[in-house]
């Protein structure tokens, strides 16, 4: 049987029967794009993150983007983040006119090194985006401080670590904005595109509520400038349908994690959990020198492996005008040509498991 790397026809063939029933419904109303399983579902996902509000929308990148025109964030401005991510994190900020300011990553975490975020803010900074990345959330204490030092807004891009906790709290809950992606292969996924905003600030809320839907809450009036960020229903359907399963499906990729790194531990480098922290590993991702042979070693396997990523995103020739050169960020850099990410589901069986680690340890 082959082994998938994210198994989602797993889990639709377990949530079936839930996922066509609420499918089903969508299709008999007709109210296919902000219908009310969308706001059935931001009800229940701002419970799930523990604030007053949750905004879907069309894709986790557009929730990143809505979010920095709704704090007035354009030209001139400058925003942190780190340049060992998705292209999405600064891609937004560019898109808006802003700048993106990298500053590198902690090399056990991945998450962005605040020590090093004092000397990255200037005059022109207006908000820190660190990422939570692989399923584990950034040091937010320690950011947020920083950040009302400075009278800065922090945005938790939240895409990978939907589901994990810090201290209790959860991720997307933490900061000001937070933002999640709703793609299949992340923790909570729907079956096409999809994301969502997290605050607890009234106006706020009703700006980005107003950016989603070409810049007005009233049909035909248009306070701000806006886009169509409209979350399909038929999408809000099936994560109605899967999110009561979600929290089995948080431990259960807890447990995978945690059984993967014992296993481990002796024959590369694991993923290292932060005090206070619980990992959702959206990617279980080891840390090899000779990464690139052993991928293809267990290519041949029949095990499927991932890179996430294999270039930073100040190699990336969109940002080649920033002006920074290779050796700037050397964590982020070596951690490009070392990363492999395993199969991580909650479905993930034993035995399968057992062969992965197998080929790991025999490598």
């Amino acid at each position: 049987m082959k082994m998938e790397f994210i198994d989602c026809k797993e889990q639709y063939r377990r949530y079936q029967t839930e996922i066509d029933d609420r499918m089903r419904a969508v299709l008999a109303h007709g109210q296919y794009v902000m219908g009310p399983e969308v706001f059935e579902l931001e009800r229940a996902l701002a419970q799930y993150v523990g604030v007053k509000h949750c905004i879907t929308a069309s894709s986790g990148t557009h929730t990143l983007e809505i979010a920095l025109r709704a704090l007035g964030i354009g030209p001139g401005d400058e925003v942190v983040t780190v340049p060992f991510t998705w292209i999405s994190t600064a891609e937004v900020i560019a898109l808006v006119g802003a700048r993106p300011v990298f500053v590198d990553i902690e090399p056990d975490t991945f998450n962005i090194n605040v020590d090093l975020l004092p000397a990255a803010i200037t005059s022109s900074t207006k908000a820190i985006l660190p990422v939570s990345l692989f399923g584990q959330m950034a040091d937010y204490a320690r950011i947020n401080a920083l950040a009302a030092q400075h009278g800065l807004t922090v945005i938790e891009d939240a895409a990978q670590s939907f589901g994990a906790e810090q201290r209790g709290r959860k991720s997307g809950g933490v900061t000001t904005i937070g933002s999640t992606s709703f793609f299949p292969a992340k923790p909570l996924g729907c079956l096409g595109e999809g994301g969502a905003l997290f605050c607890d600030d009234d106006p706020l809320a009703e700006h980005m509520k107003a950016i989603r839907t070409h810049g007005g809450l009233t049909r035909h009036h248009h306070p701000w400038l806006g886009t169509n960020g409209r979350f399909d229903t038929i999408q809000a359907a099936v994560l109605l349908a899967k999110l009561p399963h979600f929290q089995w499906e948080v431990q259960e990729r807890g447990r995978i994690g945690a059984r993967y790194s014992t296993a481990l531990q002796d024959f590369c480098t694991v993923p290292a959990v932060a005090p206070g922290n619980t990992h959702v590993y959206a990617q279980y991702t080891i840390r090899l020198p000779e990464r690139d042979q052993v991928a293809e070693r267990l290519k041949a396997q029949g095990i499927p492996t991932a890179i996430h990523y294999p270039k930073c995103l100040h190699e990336q020739p969109v940002f080649s005008k920033l002006g920074y050169n290779w050796g700037d960020f050397p964590e982020s850099e070596k951690a490009s040509r070392q990363v492999l990410s395993l199969p991580m589901h909650p479905f993930l069986a034993p035995d399968q498991q057992d062969r992965i680690v197998r080929a790991i340890q025999n490598r």
